[in-house]
């Protein structure tokens, strides 16, 4: 879960750090060799744009599958939260107490 979550928050700012390389390495070679053409730009721009949906494409995936199993280990949390408060009534009572959850009567 640290992973995925760790992943998920930095991928994006990993991709932007190379979209910012990329397109200072067009600037510098603008500048170095005196001409502004489509040329001279296209390539470090488009290795930019790589680098940027890299680093989308590492953090979606990561930030979905985190979702996914921190609601899994809420639901499993919450069973067992109510299996604990059944087994207090249980032996609080001696006998299964019936009681109402979220609009339901007893299991």
């Amino acid at each position: 879960m640290t992973w995925l979550a760790t992943t998920g928050s930095t991928a994006p700012f990993v991709g932007l750090l190379g979209t910012v390389w990329g397109i200072y390495h067009a600037l510098i070679r603008i500048g170095a060799s005196g001409e502004a053409s489509i040329g001279a730009v296209a390539g470090p721009v488009g290795e930019a744009l790589i680098m940027t949906a890299l680093g989308l494409g590492v953090a979606i995936p990561a930030v979905l599958a985190y979702n996914f199993f921190n609601r899994s280990n809420h639901k499993i949390n919450s069973r067992f939260d109510e299996f604990a408060h059944d087994l207090h009534d249980f032996f609080a009572t001696g006998s299964r107490v019936e009681a109402v959850h979220m609009g339901k009567a007893g299991k």
